[in-house]
């Protein structure tokens, strides 16, 4: 069994991300959410697909980190709804979209920095595993019991050769790769990275975008980045917002070609292919 085979192999309950033909994998509907006074989301609606890069754009302030907040569980939605794959998921807590099939990264890089690239992802995949397995921090840490999904996503991320070095101990590039790895390892229908070429260099950003446009081979990829080239060269669908409300949404020809969009954000910006 070679590593993607593994990988895909290790998905519970066969293909996570199989959905009936024409419909949304994630959809979000009208969905509101306050803060006191302050109305962050205004009614915001989006249709992601499925083995599809959906991005979202917009400048500090739109919305997006909000949006994706309330679509992984991280904060309560005010009013709407939100469906994954045909299950209404609009008040359940984090955890329990992570076992349904949510994964998220964060802009800022979380791990355990004193652990082996090995062992933060073990962690990760046993944070979805039976309860059971994690009885106790030494029987998890002191056993492979996800080797070939570990072995699978190392070597999807070019993690492989550094597999027994600390989180503390590996560049920022592959900090980041091992981020998003920790998402991976939950076996997700959809994952969101939130700003994951934040900080990296050009060799770096070209290597994640490889990734991020590989995963669609297997799940669907929610995106908030601020990079044009990445958004426009390997988005699918992006949905562009303006204080708290959806502008535009289309391909990137579209959106390139918005008139609206072009004033509001993006202007000499707006590169790539597509």
């Amino acid at each position: 069994m070679d590593a993607r085979e593994a990988f895909e192999n290790r998905q519970p309950d066969g293909p996570r991300n199989a959905v009936h033909a024409g419909r949304p994998l994630l959809l979000a509907d009208n969905v509101v959410k306050r803060y006191g006074k302050f109305q962050a989301l205004s009614g915001v609606s989006l249709s992601v697909q499925p083995n599809t890069v959906h991005s979202v754009i917009g400048p500090n302030g739109a919305g997006k980190t909000t949006l994706f907040h309330t679509l992984t569980g991280t904060v309560p939605l005010t009013s709407g709804a939100i469906h994954l794959d045909g299950r209404n998921i609009s008040h359940l807590p984090d955890h329990a979209r992570v076992q349904l099939g949510v994964a998220r990264s964060f802009q800022v890089t979380s791990l355990f920095p004193s652990l082996t690239v090995r062992e933060n992802l073990r962690l990760a995949a046993q944070g979805v595993a039976p309860r059971q397995a994690m009885r106790f921090w030494s029987g998890p840490l002191g056993r492979d019991a996800h080797g070939d999904l570990i072995g699978a996503i190392a070597e999807r991320l070019g993690l492989l050769r550094v597999l027994d070095r600390t989180s503390s101990q590996l560049s920022h590039g592959q900090q980041r790769r091992l981020e998003v790895g920790l998402a991976l390892a939950a076996r997700p229908k959809v994952i969101f990275l939130d700003e994951p070429t934040s900080g990296m260099g050009i060799d770096d950003i070209d290597s994640m975008k490889a990734i991020i446009a590989g995963l669609r081979s297997d799940l669907t990829v929610v995106l908030i980045e601020h990079n044009m080239g990445i958004v426009m060269d390997i988005s699918d669908t992006i949905t562009v917002m303006h204080l708290g409300k959806v502008l535009v949404e289309g391909t990137p020809r579209a959106v390139r070609q918005d008139e609206a969009v072009r004033r509001a954000y993006l202007g000499n910006m707006m590169t790539g292919g597509r």
